[in-house]
């Protein structure tokens, strides 16, 4: 029996989505490499992870996803440290809103870098990683902005529509090769994009909710894959 410590890597993995699911695979034995803009958010975790996990190791890399070539070194980091990865998680993500007509220039462009073309990156740059060995799961932050479009979030919405349609050319192209591939829909889920808002708190859904729905996902057999999961608040969209 093999006494190899499973693995994930997650992007935007200090707060929010990615901070809840980098804690439940921690607690489920996982060692844990995660990216953020912030410097100071990444050494807050490591004090924080040094004594909630002490058996769990957790690797850092401070990384601005909307560069190519910062997304290319971050994979190429993944790959000195492991040679082996059981899970990614595309969480990273950014929204600003706008309409097509009066949002700033430069708008779509930014957004599409962070939740499209990062995902798209780093991906590419550990399949090698997982394809070898016929295993792994790639669980691909969409939205319900991936089926709907929304007032005022047209170049978020155009964005996360793509980031749909790549995780089902990725399912395709995966699914003889041993590697699992699900796109997440969730909903209104509190985050700091929701930090002071004044709503009830189970208006949104917790962040533990959508970590609770990739361990699910990813403890199903070999034989079976959740392709797309759409997830929202009990009372519907805000």
């Amino acid at each position: 029996m093999s006494d190899r410590v499973p693995t994930i890597v997650i992007t935007g993995g200090t707060k929010g989505l990615g901070r809840a699911t980098a804690e439940l695979f921690a607690e489920q034995g996982f060692d844990v490499f995660v990216c953020s803009r912030t410097a100071a958010d990444l050494e807050a975790m490591q004090l924080a992870w040094a004594e909630k996990f002490p058996q769990r190791k957790l690797f850092t890399e401070v990384v601005d996803l909307a560069e190519k070539e910062a997304v290319l070194r971050f994979g190429q980091r993944v790959r000195k440290r492991w040679s082996r990865i059981d899970v990614l998680v595309n969480n990273a993500g950014i929204f600003l809103p706008g309409s097509i007509s009066g949002e700033a220039d430069g708008a779509l462009e930014h957004m599409m870098q962070i939740n499209l073309y990062s995902a798209y990156y780093l991906t590419r740059e550990l399949l090698p990683l997982m394809v070898p060995h016929k295993k792994g799961h790639i669980f691909n932050m969409c939205s319900i902005a991936s089926l709907f479009a929304y007032p005022n979030s047209s170049a978020y919405t155009i964005t996360k529509f793509a980031l749909l349609g790549f995780s089902k050319v990725l399912r395709e192209e995966l699914k003889t090769e041993g590697v699992k591939v699900t796109a997440l829909l969730p909903g209104a889920t509190w985050s700091d994009s929701w930090k002071g808002a004044d709503f009830p708190e189970d208006r949104l859904m917790a962040a533990d909710d959508i970590a609770k729905t990739i361990w699910g996902a990813y403890t199903l057999s070999d034989s079976a894959v959740v392709e797309e999961l759409i997830i929202r608040p009990q009372l519907g969209d805000l």
